[in-house]
């Protein structure tokens, strides 16, 4: 069986939605485009974008389960932003102007007694993803399946929060590309790491409540990880239905 791209996404205020794709053009040493590409500090971090640091500076889903059912719609050209929940009204933004509405909006959803949110900042050199490198996060459907299969029920994709998913390829798989270069569609990759998973992966996106015990699952393997990391080496185009083919 050919292994192709099933789906695409990506989260350009970190935590704080995502957005499916049918296409995107990768930049060499480059996250994918508009992907993490603001951040939520909170009152409790100096974060302001121009350095990469890690992800306890943020508001996040790992300890603010509610943000796990926003979701996003990034207007580029305007660069604007349309975030959706349940629990509160639609809000359009220009993250780099409207930092105070978007405080206000997300307010509701922070429990008194986490660090609150403070500051909306923009990543100066590249999304500000969980790794110190520019990466993409590839995703095994194959491996979501096993997951699934031993905890007993379905699962949505949503809550590893990866960017490229692809299916066809064997459970754990990915886990073999370490140090090795993957095509998919014309861009080049090489993965660096795997991803190594926290309480965000319990939540449940439509309720924002937490209701799978994921990681012990992934325990029974003798990780918690799931995905991986991969680094774009050559630029090209990946679109749902390319194939997927280690070098």
């Amino acid at each position: 069986m050919t292994a192709r791209v099933t789906e695409i996404w990506r989260h350009p205020i970190k935590s704080h939605g995502r957005e499916a794709l049918e296409r995107v053009t990768l930049s060499a040493g480059q996250t994918l485009p508009w992907d993490r590409v603001w951040a939520v500090a909170h009152e409790k971090s100096d974060a302001d974008g121009s350095v990469w640091v890690p992800c306890q500076n943020f508001s996040r889903v790992s300890k603010v389960a509610a943000l796990m059912q926003i979701t996003a719609q990034l207007d580029e050209d305007a660069e604007t932003i349309t975030l959706r929940h349940p629990d509160r009204p639609d809000l359009t933004i220009a993250p780099d102007r409207d930092e105070a509405a978007f405080l206000e909006w997300v307010k509701p959803l922070m429990p008194e007694n986490r660090a609150q949110s403070a500051r909306l900042i923009r990543a100066r050199q590249h999304g500000m993803v969980d790794s110190d490198f520019a990466s993409v996060t590839l995703c095994n459907m194959s491996s979501h399946r096993a997951v699934e299969q031993k905890l007993g029920r379905a699962l949505s994709i949503h809550r590893w929060r990866g960017n490229i998913w692809m299916d066809g390829l064997a459970p754990w798989e990915e886990f073999d590309w370490l140090d090795r270069e993957v095509q998919i569609g014309s861009a080049i990759f090489k993965v660096r790491e795997r991803t190594d998973r926290c309480l965000a992966t319990t939540t449940n996106p439509d309720t924002g409540q937490r209701d799978a015990d994921t990681l012990s699952v992934l325990d029974t393997w003798g990780h918690r990880d799931f995905s991986v990391r991969a680094e774009v080496v050559r630029a090209g185009d990946v679109a749902t239905g390319d194939t997927v083919r280690r070098l």
